[in-house]
């Protein structure tokens, strides 16, 4: 039975109630400036954290990773289409197997590396590496880990294995954009490979490498194709080739860092370039895209929150935090 935007009725009525209670830049900007730590971690409470505010580094690395898991986990039961979430979850996938594949010889070592935000439980996919029954993973994963792990037996290199991959992390999100016959999907997927793309030229074009390591490194389903990439940075370079994107801003950047800029000012681009995409989401009253937009503006509000919470803890000036703040979605 096709899905219809009208089956996601409830569901975007239940997340857009939720959004008022996700972090604001407002509310981020006030905990940044907090007397201290105890503090700036309790105002967290009313947002529906646990209170963080005696946690170690470590307790709120795990805590603020079973809250994602736990979002993850109870939009499984409500999400009309499953694609939609795992456009999300698949990024844990792939983040499982390389933690895996790069500590074959002490992989329990490794186990507090995992995530449960995956579609394969952390120890699922743990005992199938054990086990040697990469073959029982899902779709393209179970392929593209035998190809990534033949690859570092092989080259000793575990970016090489990375690459492969990410390309393949990419491919297969493409198809799920797909699937759910969205344009706003698609379009966010291939803002996401473009992204990819554009931070991997500018890093490798920063360290003075050759522009020929870059084709390993790029990931399918952009709006500029990998060929038009590799073209378009041996001739008219960075800052052209994304003109007139959302990415134009962030590529201006980004050919500023590759000649001694900063990169903070270009990462902050990219992912502020993403931001604006998703609040055209608010438009929409019902749909996918409330589901796509909320679940990637709760990654962003989780990535905020350790920021400002780690770097608090440890000391770190509240300008410094701040001039790393991207934008919310709330």
């Amino acid at each position: 039975m096709s899905i219809k935007k009208e089956d996601y009725l409830y569901l975007s009525s239940l997340l857009r109630a939720r959004e008022t209670r996700m972090l604001s830049r407002d509310k981020a900007e006030r905990m940044i400036d907090l007397p201290n730590f105890e503090e700036c971690a309790k105002t967290l409470v009313e947002n529906g954290y646990d209170d963080m505010s005696r946690m170690s580094l470590k307790q709120i690395e795990d805590s603020l990773a079973r809250r994602r898991a736990d979002i993850f986990h109870e939009m499984e039961g409500l999400v009309p289409d499953s694609a939609a979430l795992d456009l999300f979850r698949l990024k844990y996938d792939y983040h499982n197997v390389k933690v895996l594949i790069k500590s074959e010889d002490a992989v329990r070592s490794e186990k507090d590396l995992l995530s449960d935000a995956g579609r394969v439980p952390a120890e699922r996919m743990l005992k199938l590496f054990q086990d040697d029954r990469l073959r029982d993973l899902p779709g393209q994963l179970s392929t593209a880990s035998e190809d990534a792990r033949a690859v570092l037996k092989r080259s000793g290199n575990p970016q090489l294995s990375d690459f492969l991959l990410d390309r393949t992390y990419f491919a297969e999100m493409k198809e799920l954009a797909e699937q759910l016959d969205s344009d706003f999907a698609g379009n966010y997927t291939a803002l996401l490979a473009d992204s990819t793309n554009l931070r991997s030229a500018v890093r490798i074009l920063r360290m003075g490498k050759d522009i020929g390591y870059l084709r390993e490194a790029l990931v399918p389903g952009g709006s500029i194709s990998e060929e038009r990439m590799m073209s378009g940075l041996a001739g008219e370079g960075i800052a052209s080739l994304f003109a007139g994107t959302p990415l134009s801003k962030a590529a201006t950047l980004g050919a500023e860092a590759v000649s001694g800029g900063t990169m903070t000012a270009f990462e902050l681009a990219c992912d502020n370039a993403l931001a604006k995409f998703l609040s055209d989401a608010r438009r929409a009253s019902f749909g996918e895209e409330c589901v796509i937009a909320y679940l990637a503006g709760m990654e962003s509000e989780l990535t905020a929150v350790r920021m400002i919470l780690t770097g608090r803890l440890a000391g770190v000036p509240g300008d410094t935090i701040r001039e790393r703040l991207r934008d919310l979605y709330a």
